[in-house]
C-alpha cells in the first residue's frame, strides 16, 4: 500500500507522519467495517423477522409490585409500538386489586415487528421502593416477557385430536360472571401439555380463535428452539437464548438505570423509556451486537 510506504520512508518531518499513520489508521477501520458490512449480507435472514408477534407479559416473584411493574412493562412496549406506527391489540388481559397486570397477551402487527422485539423476551427485574412500603425498604421483583413470532397454518399443523376444548362462563375481578353465556374458552394441546385460555371476547368463536392463534405460536416457538439448539450454540449462549427463565435487564428506579445484562449495556434513560417506549437505544445495541456475534459465527466457520 502507497500509505505505508510513505510512513516507513523515513520522512523526517514528524507532522506529516502522523498525518499519514492517521489517514491510514481511518482506512483499516473503514475497510473492516465494509468487509463486516458485506458479511452480514451474505449471511441469511432470519425467515421470521417480518412476523408480527405475540407479546406476552406475566408477573413474577414480588407480589403486587411484580403485577404494577407488569403495568409498567406494558405501557412501555404499548408506547414502543405507536413510535414504531405498530398495530398494538390486547388479546387478553387479567389485573390484580391494585390495577396491576397479572397476565397480558398482545398481538403486535406491523413492519419488522419480530426482528425489533426478538431480544426482549426473559426475566425483566425491577429494584425499587413500592408505593405501598410504608418504611421506604428497597424491593426486588421481576416480570418475565415472551415474544413469539405469529405462526402461519402452514408452520404448524395442529390435528383435532391433539387438543382439547373446554367452554366455561366468562368471570371478572372477584369471580363475578360477566355474561351469561359460556363464551369462554380454554385450549390444551394434549402432546406437549400447553394450556391457553382467552375470555375477553363475548363470542366463544372469537375467544376460540384468539386461543388457536396463541396456541400456534406457542407449539412453534417451541419447534423453533428445538430445531435451533444445536445451530450457532456458543452465539446463543453469548447474547442470550430468549428463555423466559433467563434474566436479561435490570431496572433500577433509584439510580435511575436500566442494565442489560447480556450486553453490559447501561442507560439513565428510565423515564422516557419506561413512559414514553424510547427502546431504540437498547433495541439498535442488541441487533448490532447479534450480528457482531453473527459475522464472528460466519468468519470462524467458513
Amino acid at each position: 500500500m502507497k500509505l505505508k510506504e510513505d510512513i516507513s520512508s523515513g520522512d523526517d518531518d514528524n507532522d506529516i507522519r502522523k498525518l499519514l499513520q492517521d489517514e491510514l489508521k481511518d482506512l483499516m477501520e473503514t475497510s473492516v467495517k465494509l468487509e463486516n458490512k458485506l458479511i452480514s449480507l451474505l449471511i441469511p435472514k432470519d425467515a421470521d423477522d417480518e412476523r408480527n408477534v405475540i407479546l406476552e407479559i406475566r408477573a413474577g416473584t414480588g407480589g403486587d409490585e411484580a403485577a404494577l411493574f407488569a403495568s409498567d412493562l406494558l405501557l412501555m412496549y404499548r408506547k414502543y409500538a405507536e413510535n414504531r406506527k405498530w398495530k398494538f391489540e390486547i388479546m387478553s388481559v387479567s389485573y390484580n386489586g391494585l390495577g396491576g397486570v397479572k397476565e397480558v397477551v398482545i398481538m403486535v402487527s406491523g413492519k419488522k415487528v419480530f426482528a425489533s422485539m426478538r431480544f426482549e423476551s426473559g426475566v425483566h427485574r425491577v429494584q425499587r421502593v413500592p408505593e405501598t412500603e410504608s418504611s421506604g425498604r428497597l424491593h426486588t421483583s421481576a416480570a418475565t416477557v415472551a415474544v413469539l413470532p405469529e405462526a402461519k397454518d402452514v408452520d404448524v399443523k395442529i390435528n383435532e385430536k391433539d387438543i382439547r376444548v373446554d367452554v366455561y362462563r366468562s368471570s371478572g375481578p372477584g369471580g363475578q360472571s360477566v355474561n351469561c353465556t359460556d363464551s369462554a374458552v380454554r385450549i390444551t394441546h394434549i402432546p406437549t401439555g400447553i394450556v391457553v385460555t382467552q375470555q375477553d371476547e363475548k363470542s366463544q368463536h372469537k375467544n376460540k380463535a384468539k386461543a388457536m392463534k396463541v396456541l400456534m405460536a406457542r407449539l412453534y416457538e417451541q419447534e423453533k428452539r428445538k430445531q435451533s439448539s444445536s445451530i450457532s450454540s456458543m452465539r446463543k449462549k453469548q447474547i442470550g437464548s430468549g428463555d423466559r427463565s433467563e434474566r436479561i435487564r435490570t431496572y433500577n428506579f433509584p439510580q435511575t438505570r436500566i442494565t442489560d445484562h447480556r450486553i453490559n449495556f447501561t442507560t439513565h434513560r428510565m423515564e422516557s423509556i419506561l413512559k414514553e417506549g424510547m427502546l431504540d437505544e437498547i433495541v439498535g445495541e442488541l441487533i448490532k451486537y447479534d450480528e457482531e456475534l453473527k459475522v464472528k459465527d460466519f468468519l470462524e466457520n467458513s
